[in-house]
């Protein structure tokens, strides 16, 4: 049984860890989310070519999974994307199957110009920490979403 760091007895949204995660994410996301208009990209486009660059996700299911989208809204975006010349599809060949998804030029110059608000807003956010502060802060969340897909797998072995 895991620590007991919550007790519905004395349970307030407002000190939940969720909770704080999701208002701080909400709050970075809305700052992000005006300044991509300005440069006429959405949050969710630039998240895509994100995952793309950085290699998280170089298919359409990939995509689906780590952002936990349906394969229409994905495909639709993907769609976007490529009428932008941002992104290009092209067949595995190993297995013609599958699409890999890549930037292109016009992507990379487009992440170019966005990762910089997108670093500022989060610079911003940050203000006032330390550089040993936020490495904890990333290590303490990486161990939160570790612990917390362990427990996914678990329930999922369970349940098959």
């Amino acid at each position: 049984m895991p620590k007991q760091h919550y007790k519905p007895d004395s349970f307030h949204l407002r000190d939940s860890v969720g909770y704080l995660i999701k208002r701080a994410q909400r709050l970075a996301q809305e700052q992000i989310e005006t300044r991509f208009e300005e440069q006429g990209c959405t949050l969710q486009q630039w998240v895509v070519l994100m995952h793309v660059r950085d290699k998280i996700a170089v298919t359409i299911a990939d995509l689906c999974r780590e952002l936990y989208h349906d394969s229409g809204a994905m495909t639709r975006l993907i769609d976007q994307l490529e009428a932008r010349k941002f992104i290009e599809r092209r067949r595995n060949a190993d297995d013609r199957r599958v699409i890999e998804l890549s930037l292109t030029h016009a992507g990379e110059k487009a992440l170019d110009s966005l990762i910089p608000i997108a670093c500022d807003t989060l610079n911003t956010a940050l203000d006032g920490f330390t550089r040993d502060e936020v490495k904890t802060l990333q290590s303490l969340l990486r161990r939160m979403i570790g612990g917390l897909e362990g427990s996914l797998s678990a329930n999922k072995e369970k349940s098959s």
